[in-house]
């Protein structure tokens, strides 16, 4: 009785959310509204059992008093829901994004400079006459992407025709990317419509 019930909410959501192709109506604003309050409170009893309790409640009691810091900033963090007080927000905001920056630094140039960099360096021949013809084309295209964005040569004669290379390797990339893009919305739209057809009125089999 509860499953269908759920069923019968979710296929109304989903119309709902679906009626938005035709304009901005009630029913869109409705399931809009669910959407966000079911997310923010699923995200805030996640990330008290999940990050806040193993992380900070039980070192706390266990007498790991380092975490007594992060703990201040977290009321603090609060405290931005007060006028008087939101100035010591401040100082949360200031440290999460001074950490994030300097994490997110170092984890960016590992992720997309080194590691794209050593994936780039690859024997041309390794007695696979198609893998090593990809790797050839992976060195030609690195090479002639990069020298499309070089502009302290004037792009004549040769140097032309490399940029232009480099310019066709960028298109197919940036189409294969929009096109796996699409491909994957086109997947949860699939998702959707067999879930009405099948689990709500039960038309599919």
């Amino acid at each position: 009785m509860v499953e269908t019930i759920g069923i019968w909410i979710a296929g109304f959501l989903t119309l709902a959310i679906f009626s938005f192709l035709y304009r901005d109506n009630v029913f869109y604003k409705i399931a809009e509204s669910i959407y966000v309050g079911v997310s923010a409170g699923y995200l805030l009893v996640q990330g008290w059992h999940d990050v806040v309790i193993p992380n900070l409640i039980i070192p706390l009691k266990t007498g790991n008093w380092i975490y007594v810091f992060p703990a201040i900033l977290s009321v603090f963090m609060m405290l931005q829901l007060f006028n008087k007080t939101r100035w010591f927000s401040h100082l949360s905001i200031a440290f999460v994004v001074g950490i994030g920056a300097g994490y997110g630094f170092v984890t960016f140039l590992k992720s997309n400079l080194y590691e794209q960099v050593f994936s780039a360096i690859v024997p041309l021949w390794n007695g696979n006459i198609w893998i090593s013809l990809g790797q050839i084309i992976l060195l030609l295209g690195t090479a002639t992407g990069l020298f499309y964005f070089f502009f302290s040569i004037e792009h004549r004669g040769i140097f032309r025709a490399g940029g232009r290379l480099g310019m066709i390797f960028l298109m197919i990339t940036f189409g294969a990317s929009f096109g796996y893009t699409v491909m994957a919305r086109i997947s949860l739209l699939i998702g959707r419509f067999y879930f009405l057809l099948h689990d709500w009125l039960g038309i599919m089999k």
